[in-house]
């Protein structure tokens, strides 16, 4: 057996490509997963503004007309898509108008801001296991 023999040299050139390669790919991985819970986040705010505005302080034929915050948060965690921590999840609305600027009545504006904490765990990252926070509002004119 001489200095030269190279026998082995392989497998421990692939285990540190390896490394690298499944290191970027989980990495790759982890990000899609944090855009998907991003467009869930900007959905859900969406859908929250639009069911907040039609049930404003006036409507009729619904259950919770005059609809809380805290109704609504409820409501933003029955959307939550499949790999998503509802736990993680918050939902908040805020009313302003001219018509009675802390009122939900018609005529004035709903905001809903969606908050997500989204987890981030990628092998061999030095900041894994920590959390990427992830938030989108919507605004829209109370109809009823």
């Amino acid at each position: 057996m001489t200095l030269r023999d190279e026998q082995g040299s392989t497998i421990v050139e692939f285990g540190v490509c390896s490394a690298v390669l499944f290191m970027s790919l989980f990495g790759v991985i982890g990000l899609c997963g944090a855009l998907y819970s991003y467009v869930f986040v900007s959905e859900a705010a969406r859908d929250a503004a639009r069911y907040a505005l039609v049930r404003g302080s006036e409507c009729t034929g619904f259950s919770d007309c005059g609809i809380t915050s805290a109704q609504l948060n409820t409501y933003v965690k029955t959307l939550a898509h499949p790999g998503l921590n509802t736990n993680n999840l918050t939902a908040a609305a805020s009313w302003s108008g001219s018509v009675n600027p802390t009122f939900n009545g018609p005529g004035n504006v709903v905001t809903v801001t969606v908050n997500y904490n989204f987890p981030l765990n990628i092998p061999f990252w030095p900041k894994s296991g920590s959390t990427i926070h992830l938030s989108s509002s919507s605004q829209m004119v109370i109809s009823q």
